[in-house]
């Protein structure tokens, strides 16, 4: 059987592309080789396409998306797209219609144009649990008419990565259409595979941990004093026995201000190393990572867990070789 070719949009440093082959270990389990390829990759981000091209045999390379041509993308049968969502607005027309209020707005519309004029099998989409309620709860349903518009069949769910063996409470709206409606009808998300017994997140961090990372006692000092308390703030020290709050893209100015999880570790507090974030998003430890580490971060806070992925994809491919 023919692999499926694949095109990614907004490949970032490569968590859904390598979620959509598969052949990497995480955590002791071994997730297949998909039958699939990836065929185009592209970022806007020269940063994150150069972790990219550091992980794959086939190269991403860098161009906005409104300057990507169909025609530069080969014959594929998948698409992939994480595609920014907070700067949708809904214009007060009648009907209503989905606008943008800037130029990241435009960028949905664009990888709308792509489908319609590639006409692949089937598209995957992933974006933040709040692209549900934007602009009040008016964008969603604007967003998947328009997929619809382009010629698919459209499920969504809210999946939550914790759920699929990642050490991460991560919860993401993943949204899948196909161009065939009877594929679409077999089609059904993954079940869940450790909701009832999530990893935890000790198994993931590193034995030995530079002293850069860790906030001094100063720092320490001064928040215990402020009525925003390092015991009291939203729960940011992490417990080790469940899975990590979500890693975002601002890890690398993480501090005891800031809401981003933060680790205890005996008597002391510090930071997240880019290895352990590698990890909590489900990459496996040959994955090469970039200097400077600021980089690292943002890649990885952006990212969707190749786990997860994954997972998915499994599920997608079921319904495209279904009779």
């Amino acid at each position: 059987m023919e692999k499926l070719r694949v095109a990614s949009l907004f490949a970032g440093c490569g968590g859904m592309d390598l979620g959509v082959q598969g052949g990497f270990r995480f955590n002791g389990k071994y997730y297949s080789r998909l039958n699939t390829e990836v065929v185009h990759a592209s970022d806007f981000d020269e940063r994150v396409v150069n972790i990219y091209n550091m992980n794959f045999k086939h190269q991403s390379t860098v161009v906005d998306i409104n300057e990507l041509k169909s025609s530069d993308i080969p014959k594929v049968d998948l698409v992939l797209g994480g595609f920014p969502c907070q700067s949708f607005s809904v214009v007060a027309q009648n009907p209503k219609r989905l606008g943008f209020k800037d130029s990241k707005g435009r960028l949905f519309f664009e990888m709308k144009r792509i489908l319609e004029e590639k006409k692949p099998q089937a598209f995957i989409a992933e974006n933040v649990k709040g692209i549900l309620s934007a602009n009040k709860r008016e964008a969603f349903p604007l967003i998947i008419e328009e997929f619809e518009k382009a010629g698919y069949h459209i499920k969504f769910m809210l999946l939550n990565a914790c759920h699929y063996g990642v050490p991460q409470k991560r919860e993401r709206v993943f949204i899948v259409g196909f161009r065939n409606k009877s594929k679409f009808e077999k089609f059904e998300f993954p079940k869940p595979t450790s909701k009832e017994n999530p990893v935890p997140l000790r198994l993931f961090l590193e034995d030995e941990v530079e002293e850069r990372f860790f906030f001094s006692q100063r720092a320490v000092d001064g928040m215990k004093k402020t009525k925003n308390s390092i015991y009291m703030n939203k729960g940011r020290i992490q417990s080790l026995d469940g899975p990590c709050n979500t890693l975002g893209a601002h890890l690398a100015k993480a501090s005891l201000n800031s809401t981003d999880p933060v680790l205890k570790i005996g008597r002391r507090y510090r930071m997240f190393t880019p290895r352990e974030v590698s990890r909590i998003q489900s990459f496996p430890d040959d994955y090469n990572l970039a200097l400077p580490k600021s980089h690292n971060y943002i890649a990885l806070g952006n990212a969707v867990p190749p786990v997860l992925m994954w997972h998915v994809t499994k599920s997608v491919l079921k319904a495209l070789n279904s009779k």
